[in-house]
């Protein structure tokens, strides 16, 4: 079949919905159906259209940005033109423009189906909070228009005001997750580059350097770690320069991060590629996700780095709790306390056999293929439904 999806930042772009986006993308590819992926143009030398790995890729241009939204004037003709062309939409929300996608297949006769990857919450101001009434709105129209609503976890449908609401159309697909793998001597060569020094215990963290991932949170919390093990290191995987909306927050932590910098206590690693990641969880005795809201709603590095045998320790929230809970490979902790945060950390590295769990076990549970099957098997209920 023809599938249809649409989203607002699609790779290069680097977040856990790209990267989920793009992992369905390619195995729904080898499953062998046609996908294309209608997306912004949000940097300039980005081509308008390409093929990667199977998918097409076809990219709006970009007149502005609007805080983390982007005003994409020939969006709507390119939406019409693809969207009669294709069986099956798949949108990703959050997403401005979903409810006029949504509004093209009623009219169309299409199915339509919406995976819920998290809530928008942009940091306060009077422009963000109409922004967010805005998206949200239009995220609600969406969901009125679409044929079936998809959650990562039962855990975080049952918690989310938006996925209540359509609680009728509710599907839970686990996401998918996928790790290459990599030579014990890779893991050696890339320990000695990122820390030299052998420090131990390495604590990691794997995200885009935001205020909604809760960065102060573990900065809060290391002297509490250091006081017990104080040759730690934190190694931080991720974007953390020049993050959209995000400057005044890294400028607010950067003077405590340096002081750990220049004991050799924190390292930025930038964006690392999927074989890099491999080696990075291989490295740690544990990764932290001390994320603060529900912007995050599962936390795919979690389930990466376990796969690597690393374990996890995750904030108290719906869905990001769930995989330390679903392997028992980590612990969780109350939302933004860093003293519980503390001990945890401490608890997991004092007793790291008692977290260790198969990781080929773990990797067949969220194979991205068995992602795409379900969908495939949804898709094609969808469209019996409209035959």
């Amino acid at each position: 079949m023809k599938i249809l999806t649409v989203l607002t930042y699609y790779r290069p772009h680097t977040s856990g919905l790209t990267i989920y986006v793009e992992r369905l993308a390619k195995s729904l590819v080898k499953l062998g159906h046609e996908v294309t992926v209608l997306t912004s143009q949000y940097e300039k030398d980005l081509p308008r259209e390409e093929v990667v790995d199977g998918v097409r890729i076809i990219r709006a241009p970009v007149l502005f940005r609007v805080s983390k939204g982007v005003i994409m004037p020939t969006f709507g003709w390119l939406a019409w033109k693809l969207v009669s062309s294709h069986d099956v939409i798949h949108l990703h929300l959050p997403q401005f423009d979903a409810a006029g996608v949504a509004l093209r297949g009623k009219i169309l006769g299409k199915p339509t189906l919406i995976t819920y990857h998290c809530d928008l919450l942009l940091p306060r101001s009077m422009v963000n909070r109409l922004i967010n009434y805005v998206v949200h709105l239009m995220n609600h129209l969406a969901g009125i228009l679409a044929d079936r609503v998809c959650a990562y976890t039962e855990d975080f449908a049952s918690h989310s005001p938006y996925l209540l609401r359509y609680a009728d159309k509710l599907e839970v697909i686990y996401p998918p997750v996928v790790m290459p793998n990599v030579s014990d001597q890779e893991v050696v060569e890339f320990r000695e580059r990122v820390n030299p020094e052998n420090y131990s215990p390495v604590i990691g963290m794997a995200t885009r350097f935001a205020s909604e991932k809760g960065v102060e949170i573990l900065l809060n919390a290391l002297p509490g770690v250091l006081s017990v093990f104080p040759d730690t290191k934190v190694l931080y995987a991720g974007q953390y320069q020049d993050v959209m909306g995000e400057t005044a927050y890294f400028q607010r932590l950067l003077p405590r991060i340096r002081t750990y910098q220049e004991k050799g206590r924190w390292k930025f690693l930038g964006v690392l590629d999927q074989e890099e990641m491999a080696q990075f969880y291989s490295c740690l005795d544990v990764l932290v996700i001390p994320s603060l809201n529900s912007t995050e709603t599962f936390g795919l590095v979690q389930i990466e780095a376990m796969i690597r045998g690393t374990p996890s320790i995750a904030s108290n929230l719906p869905g990001v709790r769930v995989p330390p809970r679903l392997t028992g490979m980590g612990e969780v902790v109350p939302i933004g306390d860093s003293r519980a945060l503390a001990e945890a950390i401490l608890k997991v590295v004092s007793e790291p056999e008692k977290y260790h769990r198969p990781g080929q076990e773990i990797a067949d549970l969220f194979d991205p293929l068995a992602n795409a099957a379900a969908y495939q098997a949804l898709y094609t209920r969808m469209l019996e439904g409209f035959s």
